[in-house]
């Protein structure tokens, strides 16, 4: 069953549009708020995130090094984005937050620019009359759209145009269209930088032509801007925003009209555009600052950019972004000549059509997924369901972000990837609304309406919904164990890593959550014996079957997990040795799932009977295999629990919505089994159209809503990927197996640079016929692994730094 359009994997029993709204912020849960956090020591998160702020000029590079890009790197098209189907047919760019979808029209270039900060709504603290959270695009509030610049230049009319191609380079972070008008070639080109804060328009030509027309920077809600070159305004939950732009070019006239910009006969042309909101990461300032003008601070913004030529300013976006994205390579095997002579709207359709793999497409898909990364998630808020990108104000599921799946889906390839920087963004986020987490827990959780609440009484710690905004709010129903999965979201980032700095900043976060959970698990005696275990209180296992279940697996495994990440935090950073003690004993007392006899699948519910959908598109049950790896395929975990998770895997079918497909794919993986993963993947590359789920145009992931209607969600963008990488690379802390499920389509000859490994090391693998032919292993924190490979292991022991070449792998 599809879910209803209003959730992205929830088909809720109201409608969360008739919610009634709530005031921005509560005094009450903002003073209890910080009251607890500076209790627990949580304060040391506040302002941990940086906000759209004024910052020092950036280094200018010199010259830009030569590329060591393929044609892996390239995508192309050979028509621009209509401005009715942007979120499929736009190209996306983005400095990790602020973003933009272009058309790359001749005679029309549009921009639709957003901000990630961009949101209505507030805390959201007044419940319903069920004891749920509001979840409406005025209370809990929505991701929106910050503005649209429009370049209009009439006499490029795209019929009067030939050998158009429009090209978006992942290898420098770049968006280029070209084409031939009365005998000229014109090109334009499209970047966010990082450095520069702005996004950047630079228009070219060769053999005597000149750009004449006109530049638009509109708002997207009403506003009324006085004069050309910027707005401000306000939403009614004080969040102010602001936007701006500059133009200047050569040979010609540039200057303000009215509410628009002329420019007349130039032969090449620039435009620069900022902008962004008072947000900031601090619950004490109910999430603003308000001493920040936006509008101001972009005008600041597209001046200091333009003092510097284009060249300049793309040298300079280049050199950043080629820091970032040159960490990783890969190869899985060389496509035909004839699939590289195809546009790659055109190869999607041929790789669907005809079945042959495509190495080089699946590779530049990857790499795709990496640029989205860089463009969106940097120094700013996380990723959510739209990545970065809008092309209306009323996103379904308010663009939020979701936390029994998507939000962490969106990370899963960020580590593995080379990208660990990238990862930032989420954990920041999470420190930064800790306090109005806890606040709004310690408040409302036990409200004696929410069916979710703790039978015990008690309550500690901190507890989210299953949707969560900017504003240290919640929405939807309560989701009892996404603070635990969200906590060993960001444990995972620290096995990559092994910072301990890192670790110390989540370390809260953490304790917090076992914090809650010590107060909410119960006791049962399981059936026909005297054996007492821990269980979770009344629930649900996202997102199907009863609402008041005990004990599902869902939770009982992320608690598994959360309280032995917890424990290992607490040993390395030698802190709190008793409350580890504490939730060690716990841990040993916690109920772990059956295989059901009826069935012979593991029990999703502490019953042998299915209480569920068959087929549904969630994994939750599987959650201890993928993203936990308590179940293994290699004998460490009882047979019967594995051959239970298969037939439960398989059970739940091979075709789904994109972010279910890589959910399925990455379990596949972890079970060796190369043909249903890769299959999965190549699923998920059917070009979508008329709505239905699959790659759009654009490459971005479409999610078939309802018949007819598909919209752009970014997770399966993240997770498709992150299971291509799991297939060349399983590891945990203490032990890695190359190639575990290595497809024959890329079986052949193949090399990955740059692949991280869980317990602090990084892979450079070759392999030929499915062998590894050279591994190189390079120490960023880690010491001792096994790397394993057919049926053989060896002992790796490294310092941090060191590295170490392996050879002749058996096959």
């Amino acid at each position: 069953m599809n879910p209803r359009p209003t959730d992205p994997g929830k088909d809720p029993s109201r409608d969360p549009g008739n919610s009634p709204g709530s005031s921005p912020g509560s005094d009450l849960s903002r003073r209890t708020a910080l009251s607890l956090a500076a209790t627990a020591g949580l304060t040391v998160a506040l302002g941990a995130l940086p906000a759209f702020t004024a910052s020092a000029a950036p280094r200018r590079p010199a010259d830009t090094p030569p590329l060591t890009g393929t044609s892996h790197d390239q995508l192309w098209w050979q028509a621009p984005g209509d401005e009715g189907s942007l979120i499929e047919q736009g190209l996306p760019v983005g400095n990790g937050r602020l973003g933009a979808l272009a058309s790359n029209d001749p005679g029309r270039e549009l921009l639709l620019i957003s901000d990630v900060t961009m949101w209505t709504g507030g805390l959201n603290e007044t419940l319903d009359a069920d004891g749920q959270f509001p979840y409406g695009r005025d209370d809990f509030g929505s991701f929106t759209l910050l503005a649209r610049l429009t370049v209009d230049i009439p006499d490029h009319d795209l019929s009067g145009v030939n050998g158009y191609r429009r090209t978006l380079d992942l290898a420098q972070g770049l968006v280029t269209s070209s084409y031939v008008r009365s005998g000229v070639t014109y090109r334009r080109q499209i970047f966010a930088s990082h450095p520069d804060d702005a996004i950047v328009l630079h228009f070219t030509q060769s053999g005597g032509g000149h750009y004449t027309g006109t530049i638009t920077l509109d708002g997207t809600h009403g506003e009324k801007p006085s004069h050309a070159e910027s707005f401000g305004a306000s939403f009614p939950n004080g969040l102010r925003y602001g936007a701006a732009v500059k133009a200047y070019g050569s040979g010609g006239r540039v200057r303000v009209n009215g509410t628009r910009i002329d420019f007349s006969g130039c032969k090449d042309l620039t435009v620069v555009v900022s902008g962004g909101t008072n947000y900031a990461p601090d619950a004490d300032r109910g999430y603003r600052d308000p001493a920040l003008d936006p509008e101001k601070l972009a005008r600041t913004k597209v001046l200091a950019a333009a003092a510097h030529s284009a060249d300049t300013l793309r040298r300079t976006h280049i050199a950043d972004y080629r820091r970032l994205y040159e960490r990783f390579t890969l190869s899985l095997g060389t496509s035909s000549d004839a699939q590289r002579s195809l546009d790659t709207w055109e190869r999607l359709k041929a790789r669907a059509r005809d079945g042959a793999p495509d190495p080089e497409l699946e590779t530049a898909y990857l790499q795709y997924s990496r640029y989205l990364m860089i463009s969106g998630s940097r120094d700013s808020l996380p990723l959510n369901l739209q990545g970065l990108w809008l092309d209306g104000n009323d996103p379904d599921w308010m663009g939020d972000y979701h936390t029994d799946i998507n939000i962490q889906m969106n990370y899963w390839m960020a580590d593995r990837a080379g990208l660990s920087e990238c990862f930032d963004a989420f954990a920041d986020y999470c420190l930064a609304q800790l306090p109005s987490w806890t606040g709004l827990t310690h408040d409302l959780f036990n409200d004696p309406r929410n069916r979710y609440r703790n039978s015990t009484g008690k309550v500690g710690g901190w507890a989210v919904a299953f949707s969560t905004n900017i504003h240290g709010g919640s929405g939807w129903w309560w989701h009892p164990a996404g603070n635990a999965w969200l906590s060993n979201s960001l444990y995972e980032h620290y096995e990559y890593t092994q910072s301990r700095a890192y670790l110390a900043k989540i370390y809260p976060l953490l304790k917090g959550a076992c914090e809650f959970w010590e107060a909410r698990l119960i006791t049962t005696t399981l059936p026909g014996t005297s054996t007492e275990v821990l269980i979770d209180d009344s629930d649900w296992s996202p997102e199907h079957g009863p609402q008041d279940a005990k004990g599902n697996t869902y939770s009982q495994e992320l608690v598994w997990a959360l309280f032995g990440n917890f424990a290992a935090a607490a040993a390395e950073l030698k802190r709190d040795t008793a409350y580890a003690d504490t939730i060690t004993s716990l841990r040993k007392k916690l109920y772990l799932p059956e295989v059901s006899p009826k069935t012979g699948w593991l029990q999703e519910w502490m019953s042998p009977d299915n209480l569920g959908e068959t087929t549904h598109r969630h994994l939750s049950v599987l959650i201890g295999l993928f993203p936990g790896d308590r179940i293994r395929p290699d004998g460490s975990t009882p047979p019967e629990i594995v051959d239970g998770a298969t037939a439960l895997l398989t059970a739940r079918g091979m075709n789904s919505f994109g972010w279910a497909n890589a959910w399925r794919a990455l379990c596949w993986a972890r079970l060796k089994n190369a043909d249903k993963a890769y299959q999965l993947v190549v699923n998920n590359l059917r070009p979508s159209t008329g709505g239905t789920n699959g790659t759009a145009f654009n490459l971005f992931d479409i999610y078939e809503v309802e018949k007819g209607r598909g919209i752009f969600q970014i997770d399966a963008n993240f997770g498709t990927p992150a299971a291509m990488s799991e297939m060349l690379l399983y590891s945990r802390p203490g032990h890695m197996e190359l190639l575990p499920a290595l497809p024959g389509a890329w079986a052949a000859a193949g090399s990955v640079t740059g692949l991280a490994a869980r317990g602090g090391f990084v892979v450079d693998l070759r392999w030929k016929d499915g062998v590894p032919t050279l591994v190189r292993i390079r120490s960023v924190g880690g010491r001792t692994t096994t790397v394993a490979h057919g049926g053989g292991s060896r002992t790796v022991r490294l310092e941090p730094g060191e590295s170490i070449t392996l050879k002749g792998f058996a096959g």
